[in-house]
């Protein structure tokens, strides 16, 4: 209890202010998902899906037992404000967690595409989209520790009810063809681990197995679920890293890469696919989930000011760890095959190959390094996909069913059509390239699904209250999300017009392009002032700018 003492006084923050304290609420340490009535009484609200139950979230305000009685209050906030290794600790892990979505298979292609064909050239874009997804994944934690909900509740809320059903659609088309792509990634690694004995459909089949793992994993608690992922994450990162060295590339040229922006129209393939892999749309409704795992109470500015603090650095670090690894795979790669004969036919299916006679064998042979590294990244990539999965299908419907039940379907949309795949693509190196961009394609052309009821969420003040983010910000983010949206505009056109032959097939294209236009402008439309605003202020630069 907060006494009204004059030397107990609730003192202002610099960064927020708390008006509206409660007392009963303030005693309070943990919040639960079940309210009491005026008479007492339990009510229930197990009526609506969640994230996580109560009794699955972590505690990490353990350190207020550690509060002196006569100060209270104040000492809570002062405590909050100031930095606490342990407790980085305790929110370290859905950061991570995201990360993965910056490492599967489809960015590692990405990755070895870009250093064939483009050399170095392109690091300095790898950075700076690494920065933008950032972005991007700070306001999905934001949404999520400010409302107490992840972006696939909000978004059933705010929207009419074909809209909400239409994005969820759209995710999960995204999600399924991420999951191909990963799953397809996680079986060329076991067919190069076993020597070729397992076919590709082999691999897929034991691939798919890893949804009850992950089921598995989680009955013993979200921390050795995270604990398993960091195993994973760091397989990656010395696999990648032994490659690096093996390959000891130039350090002059690498940092030449990072630091000169350099673009030609021969590499714009590249780069547009290097952009369009860092931002995926299931992983923004991931991690407004994930960070749901901390048991904090939206009521409390000062908790949800600390949380958003904590996983600000922790993702931060997490997407530091993706870049690196992704830069080891691209300077590889460059160093190995940039303005080779082989840089052009350089894709996932063959890559362990031209490794392994590029640098052939020593106490590890290079192939079987990638196949480790390239397993760790499909294999986690697929449970988080089931994970995303099965927040995507319960927010938008707000479904109620048992988790085994709920991962069972998520994993069967994308394990048939992958089977398919397998069987149909899997003595066509070639095909399986062009199916891959296909897939690209179709995940680039779900983006503006993800990134626009985001940041109109986020900006909304009925929605995230004090924890809105504020002008400058919001117009960085839309200019963000605007640019990787034309970015990815770019790639459809570019893959249309190479791709759609036929009058028939070229109705059809232009049919779905303007419901799809369509459908984007009417979620623009329902963004709000804030944009238009932005908009009319960008032009009226452009005429003065024009006019000296």
């Amino acid at each position: 209890m907060i006494s009204a003492s004059p030397e107990n006084a609730i003192v202002p923050l610099p960064i927020f202010t708390l008006d509206d304290v409660d007392e009963e609420e303030e005693s309070h340490h943990l919040l639960s998902t079940t309210s009491f009535s005026d008479s007492g009484k339990v009510d229930d609200v197990d009526d609506e899906e969640v994230a996580y139950e109560s009794r699955e979230k972590i505690s990490v305000v353990g350190f207020d037992s550690e509060l002196s009685s006569s100060n209270g209050y104040y000492d809570d906030i002062t405590k909050i404000q100031t930095f606490s290794w342990k407790k980085l600790w305790l929110f370290t892990g859905p950061g991570f967690l995201m990360s993965i979505a910056f490492l599967d298979p489809g960015n590692l292609e990405a990755d070895l595409q870009s250093g064939a064909i483009a050399g170095n050239s392109l690091l300095w874009l790898l950075m700076w989209a690494t920065a933008m997804g950032l972005l991007i994944q700070l306001l999905a934690a934001r949404i999520g520790v400010a409302t107490g909900r992840h972006l696939a509740e909000l978004c059933r809320e705010e929207y009419p009810y074909w809209a909400g059903i239409l994005l969820w659609l759209m995710a999960e088309v995204a999600l399924i063809g991420a999951d191909i792509q990963e799953v397809i990634g996680s079986a060329i690694a076991i067919q190069i681990l076993s020597k070729g004995v397992l076919p590709l459909w082999a691999g897929v089949v034991i691939t798919a197995s890893d949804c009850f793992i992950f089921l598995l994993l989680e009955n013993y608690g979200v921390r050795k679920l995270e604990a398993v992922f960091a195993v994973l994450i760091s397989t990656m990162a010395l696999s990648f890293a032994w490659m690096f060295a093996d390959a000891k590339p130039s350090g002059k040229e690498l940092l030449v890469g990072l630091l000169v922006p350099k673009l030609s129209s021969r590499t714009i393939r590249q780069a547009v696919g290097v952009v369009g892999g860092v931002i995926m749309p299931h992983n923004v409704f991931l991690h407004s989930a994930l960070v749901q795992s901390r048991e904090i109470d939206p009521k409390k500015k000062g908790r949800v000011q600390e949380a958003i603090k904590y996983y600000s650095i922790e993702s931060s670090i997490a997407l530091l760890v993706s870049f690196v690894i992704n830069l080891f795979v691209t300077t590889v790669f460059a160093k190995g095959f940039y303005g080779s004969k082989q840089a052009d036919s350089i894709g996932l299916v063959n890559a362990g190959q031209y490794l392994q006679e590029k640098y052939g064998g020593g106490v590890l042979p290079v192939l079987y390094i990638w196949g480790i590294g390239l397993l760790a990244a499909g294999q986690s990539s697929t449970i988080t996909g089931t994970y995303a999965g099965q927040f995507i299908m319960g927010g938008f419907l707000n479904l109620r069913l048992k988790k085994w039940l709920r991962a069972l379907i998520t994993r069967s949309c994308a394990i048939l059509p992958t089977m398919i795949v397998a069987i149909i693509f899997n003595s066509s190196e070639s095909s399986l390239d062009v199916f891959n961009e296909w897939l690209n394609v179709l995940q680039s052309m779900q983006i503006p699904f993800a990134l626009i009821p985001l940041l109109t969420l986020v900006s909304k003040e009925d929605v995230m209250g004090v924890f809105k983010i504020g002008p400058i910000l919001e117009k960085t983010s839309w200019t963000v999300a605007a640019l990787v949206i034309v970015i990815n505009g770019y790639l459809l056109m570019d893959f249309f017009i190479s791709e759609v032959n036929g009058v028939l097939f070229g109705f059809l294209a232009c049919a779905v392009t303007l419901a799809y236009i369509g459908f984007i402008m009417y979620l623009m439309s329902h963004s709000g002032a804030p944009l238009s605003a932005f908009v009319d202020l960008m032009v009226s630069k452009g005429h003065s700018y024009i006019g000296k």
